[in-house]
């Protein structure tokens, strides 16, 4: 298993809530398991209602969103991963920067993910099985990120990195977490076991 903690930074705002976002990311089999946790002055942030019908929705960074990036490393192609308190979820997949070649990731048709809140703060845990976008063993580039929305409807955008003058969670720079699966010694070509 190939794990790593984190912590998001801010991009620079008028108005920046008094809360930290730090985490955990494991990747394990293929599949990904990410924590996040936000804690701080939670009266300052803004939650989406939760859904009667969670599911797979559009535009879910427009409110409190939580999300990750993900790329084989060296490879153009990557998918973007959100997961809002309410619920609601989706997955995108792009051949290029931003946009080109921009569409819905079908293949994976369910994204486990669970959202608490107590008086310590929130966490939201997520599983994530790359199986079906990718074969077992790749070297993988993260991006991991998260838009707050305060009470007064400002967002705020944070991430493990900001190597631009504006937010964009898209940029490659910006997916500077990488995991990689440990081969086991005895299924190494020429190894025995």
């Amino acid at each position: 298993m190939s794990e790593e903690s984190f912590s998001l930074i801010c991009f620079p705002a008028a108005q920046i809530p008094d809360i930290s976002i730090t985490g955990h990311i494991s990747l394990q089999k293929n599949i990904v398991h990410l924590q996040y946790r936000l804690t701080g002055s939670l009266e300052e942030i803004l939650l989406p209602s939760a859904s009667i019908h969670p599911g797979r929705k559009d535009n879910l960074w427009k409110s409190t969103c939580f999300e990750f990036f993900l790329a084989i490393k060296d490879h153009p192609h990557y998918w973007e991963f959100n997961m809002s308190p309410s619920g609601d979820w989706n997955i995108y997949h792009m051949d290029e920067y931003r946009r080109i070649g921009f569409r819905q990731e079908t293949s994976i048709q369910r994204l486990p993910f669970e959202f608490q809140e107590d008086p310590a703060g929130l966490t939201l845990e997520a599983r994530a099985d790359l199986h079906p976008l990718l074969p077992p063993n790749q070297f993988l580039a993260f991006g991991i990120t998260a838009v707050i929305q305060t009470v007064d409807h400002a967002q705020t955008f944070w991430a493990l990195a900001h190597p631009a003058a504006v937010a964009d969670f898209h940029l490659r720079e910006s997916f500077i977490l990488e995991l990689a699966e440990q081969v086991p010694l005895s299924s190494q070509p020429g190894r025995g076991g």
